[in-house]
């Protein structure tokens, strides 16, 4: 508006025109990756040399450099509950290689993730940076040392963060809970621990809600490459993406595993639903 139209307005007695919204632009791959590429050069180190010597440096860094990734690819973290603390396995619907920045923006845990994940470029520093537990999942003879492993972390008090869909999803609906990877809960240490199912959805594409197709664009799903995915996604615009943290529940309180995997997929996906639609959790 010309400052002639706006005194013309302001003597009719009307007011300045509001101001029109400021238009979402995308992040964009020009911007987003030399920004992933230095907070990583940065960060990954520095969490490195200090790790060993800071035990606060273990516990905050890996959300702080997430948090900062996530922006720097454009995305909103919306955290809606409280995630539980001191031995807790978080279980939550798995779309995308975004789950890892977003999840462990708010989660403090370590990611359980397939062997893959640990030879895939930048997505491995992603992972390593909170001691992911890798897992050969097709490999059915190693399932007692998968197991192992989580029970180890969880028995010296760390929380530990699951998808147990056992793969990417399409954003489209919450594929069946795996119940063989509940299995470093049995024992006494179901008595111990706790399990908090969390839903992960994006919500909001440049300020609009997400529609199903642009769903489908985000999902990471089978053997898709993850350079052009990447770059794909980087080009969308900017997300936001909500974590909803439900009840925690103790292992011991259901039958079996396969009670307990039920339980959670019911209120990962019901939380979804609601997410989703746009509706209040």
């Amino acid at each position: 508006m010309t400052l002639g139209e706006a005194a013309i307005r302001s003597a009719s007695g009307r007011g300045p025109a509001p101001a029109r919204p400021r238009p979402f632009r995308p992040a964009g791959p020009w911007r987003t990756i030399p920004a992933s590429i230095a907070l990583t050069g940065t960060m990954v180190p520095a969490y490195a040399a200090l790790k060993p010597v800071h035990g606060a440096i273990r516990l905050h860094m890996p959300r702080l450099y997430h948090g900062l990734l996530a922006r720097a690819f454009g995305i909103h973290v919306r955290l809606l509950g409280t995630p539980a603390s001191g031995a807790v396995l978080y279980v939550a619907n798995h779309l995308s290689w975004l789950d890892i920045p977003v999840l462990g923006s708010k989660l403090p845990g370590s990611f359980v993730a397939k062997h893959e994940v640990s030879e895939m470029a930048i997505v491995k520093h992603l992972a390593n940076l909170q001691d992911t537990i890798y897992v050969t999942r097709e490999a059915r003879h190693q399932a007692a040392a998968q197991a192992s492993a989580v029970r180890a972390r969880l028995a010296r008090g760390d929380n530990v963060i699951l998808f147990p869909e056992g793969t990417s999803n399409d954003g489209v609906r919450i594929l069946p809970f795996k119940s063989s990877l509940f299995a470093g809960l049995d024992g006494p240490l179901g008595e111990r621990v706790r399990v908090q199912p969390v839903t992960l959805a994006y919500t909001r594409l440049n300020g609009l809600p997400l529609t199903r197709s642009r769903q489908l664009e985000l999902a990471w799903i089978g053997d898709m490459a993850l350079a052009p995915h990447a770059f794909d996604v980087m080009k969308l615009g900017r997300l936001e993406a909500a974590i909803l943290c439900h009840p925690p529940v103790r292992p011991a309180d259901f039958p079996d595993r396969k009670a307990l995997a039920r339980h959670c997929r019911s209120a990962v996906e019901a939380g979804y639903r609601r997410l989703t639609r746009g509706l209040a959790p």
